[in-house]
This record gives C-alpha cells, sequence and structure tokens, in this order.
C-alpha cells in the first residue's frame, strides 16, 4: 500500500486499485459508470432523477463536491483500476461532523462486473484509513439493508460491528427500507494538534 493523501486530496493505493478523490474532470468517467450500472444499481440506491445520468448533470455536482473537499466537509472517491484507468466503483463519507463527535457516514457502491473479487474490501480499508488518519475521524457508520449479504460481508471484513437495526431508514428505489447499523471506531483517536 502507498499513498499521496492530504487532508484536501485522498489518494491511495493498494497493488492495482487506486482510491482518489473525484475531480470535475471525471464527470465523463462518472456518467459512463452509472449509466452502464444503472439496472445492477437500481435496488440498493436513492431513485435518480434523469439528470444524474448526464454528463452536465455530473460536471455540476462534481464542482459542488470539489468544494466540500476543499472544506473538508464530505469526500467522493472513485475506485480506480490502476492498469486500466477503469471505474469500478465510489466510496463516498458524508455528515462529517467534528468536536466533540469526530464521526461521520460511508456509502459505496461497486460495479456489477466488480463484484466478488474483494475490490470493496480492500478500498474501503484504505478509505477508512485516510478518515482516521487524515480527518481524524473516531466513529465511521455505515448501513445495509438487511437481504444485502454481500454489503454486510463487505463490512465485517473491514472491520464495522453491528449495533442495531432501524425500521424504515433510508429511502431506497423508491421505498423506506429497513437497515442494519453498524459502526467502526478508531482505537488510536488523540486530539489533533491543530
Amino acid at each position: 500500500m502507498s499513498q499521496v493523501s492530504t487532508p484536501q486530496q485522498v489518494f491511495e493505493v493498494d497493488g492495482d486499485i487506486v482510491l482518489r478523490t473525484a475531480e470535475p474532470t471525471d464527470a465523463y468517467m462518472i456518467r459512463e459508470y452509472f449509466v452502464t450500472n444503472r439496472d445492477y444499481l437500481k435496488p440498493w440506491e436513492p431513485k435518480r432523477e434523469e439528470e444524474f445520468f448526464t454528463l452536465s448533470g455530473w460536471t455540476q455536482r462534481l464542482i459542488k463536491l470539489n468544494e466540500l473537499h476543499k472544506l473538508g466537509l464530505g469526500y467522493y472517491l472513485l475506485i480506480i483500476d490502476k492498469p486500466t484507468g477503469a471505474m469500478l466503483g465510489t466510496i463516498s463519507f458524508s455528515n462529517l461532523t467534528r468536536f466533540p463527535f469526530h464521526a461521520c457516514n460511508v456509502g459505496y457502491s461497486l460495479a456489477q462486473g466488480e463484484q466478488g473479487k474483494g475490490t470493496m474490501t480492500r478500498a474501503l480499508k484504505l478509505a477508512v484509513g485516510y478518515m482516521f488518519k487524515h480527518q481524524n475521524m473516531h466513529r465511521i457508520m455505515a448501513s445495509y439493508m438487511p437481504h444485502n449479504a454481500a454489503s454486510e460481508a463487505v463490512l465485517k471484513r473491514v472491520g464495522f460491528v453491528r449495533e442495531g437495526f432501524a425500521e424504515a431508514y433510508l429511502l431506497i428505489d423508491g421505498q423506506w427500507r429497513d437497515h442494519v447499523l453498524t459502526a467502526l471506531t478508531n482505537q488510536n483517536w488523540e486530539p489533533s494538534t491543530l
């Protein structure tokens, strides 16, 4: 594993996987990822407006996300295949809260063709490491629908612990869905010296 991350930019590498901050110039690649995986991801995501699948929609979204990156308020990361440059998935951190909570939420998606290869486990470990080291998060929270065994397995492999169950927790694919609540705590957390 190697890294050249900063508090504003993520760039982590594990073998043939690169995890990096999305940039406005990535709009075409991200649009293509979501168009290609649209049907596969539909049952796991909120209903998407047509603008979500357009180049202009992603260009505008990435300009806003880039500002969140600079302000340390959110991170939208891309999982890239190092040899080919192909986009394999996304990891996003939202609801970043500093003192006294030092916590955030994580969400992710992975291309249909990349399922079952350990890619998300590797990428999520890189992402969590970044949030603990560079953003000084103490707690990262994730949730998954009870029937999503793949997501459950990824979170367990990364070290997330089940903490509860929430009925009608998130509006996914047009319906309120129950979710299992998990979290990972930074056992080496120390107050920031900044």
